[in-house]
């Protein structure tokens, strides 16, 4: 029998490793602590950016935040990045690498028949072609991604969408957020 209860997880950051993408900036900047930092202000940024244009009602896809906040980075540390290695770290961030314990972690919930849902603020082909990479989207029962609601977490409106989609209620279902540990 399937459960009643309902677990949604985000993907960056809780499932997917957002700091897998240091190796390569690694490879760019040649200074250890200086790709560190660039990879934990790109992610800090990213979320300012997609939090404040959702309190603002200006919502762009999160690519475009995703964009503009390694442009930030680029310009705060002075980075001399070519057109090509700026497109090239966008891509690889559609294939970071998911956390060492998220296979094991899915395959417990779903031996107890439990529903996942991916949740996202990421555009929809980018989160399936993620989790396709990493072999982890068949533990999903669906992909949602706030890309229709025209808003972001922690936007109330994309929750209440995650209910509708999920028809799942505020006692039911459980939201795993993205971890404190970035």
């Amino acid at each position: 029998m399937r459960s009643s209860k309902i677990i949604a997880f985000d993907i960056y950051g809780t499932l997917i490793d957002t700091k897998g993408i240091f190796n390569q900036i690694l490879r760019l900047v040649k200074d250890e602590e200086l790709a560190l930092n660039v990879v934990d202000m790109w992610r800090q940024k990213q979320l300012e950016y997609s939090f404040r244009r959702g309190l603002m009602r200006n919502y762009v896809d999160f690519s475009i935040c995703t964009k503009q906040a390694l442009e930030y980075v680029i310009k705060y540390y002075n980075l001399d990045l070519s057109e090509v290695e700026i497109k090239n770290l966008l891509d690889i961030y559609k294939e970071l690498p998911v956390f060492s314990d998220v296979k094991i972690s899915l395959d417990k919930i779903k031996e107890n028949n439990i529903r996942m849902y991916a949740f996202s603020n990421g555009k929809p082909d980018d989160l399936v072609e993620l989790l396709k990479f990493n072999g982890i989207i068949n533990y999903f029962d669906d992909i949602i991604s706030v890309d229709p609601v025209k808003s972001f977490k922690p936007d109330p409106a994309v929750y209440l969408y995650l209910l509708r989609k999920t028809n799942g209620y505020h006692a039911n279902v459980y939201m795993v957020p993205q971890t404190l540990l970035m």
